[in-house]
């Protein structure tokens, strides 16, 4: 079986030029607040008030959680500030928070809590110099890292429809309550997300033309959707039926969508289409004000080391290369021999024995086969982990209005206690984005063992490690879950899968080298695209909506190789410190345990483990 290796993966390029950052910089004109120490219980509560400040500015993220109850009942009623007043407030409760943690003595803390703190340093300083940045959406603790508040796959616009049929609950009377409230606050928040993208357009911030036309036709369709009340209204009318809640809901839902949210989205779109007048089609963020220091800020907040774009470019470029090496044999031993790894993975992907058919009958047959794949992967989790988690998930198509500038799939865990299931969301635009050798390892990447099953262990920590994630071990751990369930055997009895798995990794080299390419080389994005289909055999139609995305969200598609990479590059010290005491279910269960963290945070969680088996 040809794996791909941790040494193939382990190289000097990336180890000579990793250098992680996380909360050793000391933030100018920060005031230290002076604070007893006080031990073991008030650092615990210390954290948990930090984690309560943050979700009091983003309370959905209270209700994805499943915490916004009994005290903190309120938060289910509401949204949070997105207009510049309210995000100038939260990077306040950073500071002012971030200051507290620094200030707080560590002496004689257990060895989780320390990690917790290192967590909250890193997180907040990443995010407060980000906040410090005149214009964008920045990320607390999350993967998005986005200069534009609205575009193709950014905004209320996408967020709130998806969220409050998802995630926000209906079992009884104060839930359906708590929703109207909510639909009656996403005024405001277009309102301030409004405010946010004309005051960028003023200081010379326009995307580029082809984003902001997909963003227009998204919001045209939403506009439409609430006009007639649509699916805001028939989410609420649905489940209130079905616990049978007792409710002029409908009535009043249709009044708030058609009289207050589609105005507030109709001035929306008449501001993109401003911008949409004057934009130009330059992809990269270096075209923007201030552009190059937006990259090197979304580098360092997306893969939370020092890496340089041209140190990841090439690495994205020997890390393709060490991969297609071990796709050509099998290419050639299932008879594509001729041209190169990525036109014989073109003409794979034309061969009819891996197509899902068209429409809807493809659509339940892709369905169909996820189900088939997670139920595989979750039978393997004892031979890879000491402790077993639920694996608590579903499988739900992307809401119709979104999949034109979302990628194939994306996924996470549910809510801490359970009863909010986590989701793999599979974009379904067309059956044509999948093939049955590349759907295997979506599935392992955004369910078990990857993005569900891992968020499901850093739900049992402390509430605020819960809500802090980081892009390169979140998306880093993805792509090192691919690779166990090869080593599980996934793709044992199909050489084709082990193709579509190796080229999912080829695909995230790639993304090493278009990231930096559009935004540091100034590539165009008919280059980056390109790229894709020339060097890996990509589909147009999948390369170009995730070129798109990485025009939006600058620096997060380098997160994934890098943090894999260290993910193995720590395995290896491990087996070789250790030696014959080494148990792959330790590594992994001392990986997932440690929660997610920077990566330097996560080596030290492996230096403690590696202390602990008594090497």
């Amino acid at each position: 079986m040809h794996k791909f290796s941790d040494a193939s993966l382990s190289r000097r390029t990336f180890l000579g030029a990793l250098g992680t950052t996380t909360a050793l910089s000391v933030l100018p004109g920060c005031t230290t607040m002076s604070m007893p120490a006080g031990g073991q219980a008030a650092a615990e509560t210390l954290l948990d008030d930090i984690a309560w400040n943050l979700l009091r500015h983003e309370p959905t993220r209270a209700t994805s959680l499943g915490v916004d109850t009994g005290e903190h009942a309120a938060l289910r009623r509401q949204l949070g500030n997105s207009s510049p007043e309210g995000q100038d407030a939260y990077a306040a409760t950073l500071r002012a928070d971030l200051a507290r943690a620094r200030a707080f003595s560590k002496d004689g803390l257990d060895p989780a809590t320390r990690t917790s703190f290192e967590v909250v340093e890193s997180a907040y300083a990443t995010a407060i110099d980000g906040m410090a940045l005149p214009y964008g959406d920045i990320p607390v603790g999350s993967w998005r890292t986005a200069p534009y508040a609205v575009i193709q796959n950014v905004g209320a616009y996408i967020d709130l429809p998806r969220f409050l049929d998802s995630d926000h609950p209906i079992n009884d009377e104060y839930d359906a309550e708590a929703y109207v409230a909510r639909l009656e606050e996403i005024p405001g928040v277009l309102s301030g997300e409004l405010e946010r993208i004309i005051n960028a357009r003023e200081m010379g911030v326009v995307p580029p033309d082809f984003l902001l036309d997909k963003a227009i036709d998204q919001m045209n369709a939403q506009i439409a959707d609430a006009r007639s009340g649509g699916a805001m209204v028939e989410s609420l009318v649905r489940r209130t039926a079905e616990e049978g809640i007792a409710g002029n809901w409908e009535a009043r839902a249709t009044e708030i969508v058609t009289g207050q949210i589609a105005p507030a989205l109709e001035a929306q779109l008449a501001e993109l289409q401003r911008e949409r007048a004057v934009a130009d089609s330059d992809p990269g963020i270096w075209s923007q004000p201030r552009g190059d220091e937006w990259y090197d800020w979304s580098l360092r907040s997306s893969t939370t080391t020092n890496l340089s774009p041209g140190e990841i470019h090439e690495l994205g470029l020997e890390t393709l290369e060490d991969i297609h090496a071990q796709m050509d044999p099998i290419l050639r031993d299932i008879g594509y021999t001729q041209g190169s790894v990525g036109s014989r993975m073109t003409a794979l992907s034309e061969d009819d024995r891996f197509k899902f058919a068209e429409g809807d009958p493809g659509r339940a047959e892709i369905m169909s086969f996820i189900e088939d794949r997670i139920a595989w992967i979750r039978a393997q989790m004892p031979r890879a982990f000491r402790e077993v988690a639920a694996g608590n998930l579903e499988v739900r198509r992307l809401p119709l209005a979104e999949e034109p500038g979302a990628p194939t799939a994306y996924g996470g865990a549910g809510s801490v206690d359970g009863t909010v299931p986590g989701k793999m969301w599979i974009n379904l635009l067309t059956t044509d984005l999948h093939r049955k050798y590349d759907l295997p390892t979506l599935v392992h990447h955004e369910t078990i063992p990857g993005h569900v099953w891992e968020g499901e262990y850093s739900n049992q920590l402390p509430l605020i490690r819960s809500i802090l994630a980081f892009n390169s071990f979140s998306e880093g751990w993805a792509l090192y879950a691919e690779q166990l369930a090869d080593e599980l055997g996934a793709y044992d009895e199909n050489p084709t899968w082990r193709l579509g798995y190796l080229q999912a990794a080829a695909f995230r080299a790639c993304r090493l080298v278009v990231d930096t390419g559009l935004h540091h080389k100034r590539w165009s994005r008919e280059e980056s695209v390109r790229f894709f289909m020339e060097r890996n055999g990509n589909k147009r139609d999948e390369v170009a909506s995730e070129v798109d995305r990485y025009c939006s969200w600058p620096g997060q598609a380098t997160g994934y190789m890098i943090g894999k990479l260290e993910i193995l590059r720590q395995r290896q010290r491990a087996r070789t410190q250790i030696g014959t005491a080494y148990d792959l279910r330790d590594f992994n269960q001392a990986v997932v345990s440690g929660g997610n963290a920077p990566l330097d945070v996560l080596g030290s969680n492996i230096t403690r483990y590696i202390q602990n088996t008594g090497a």
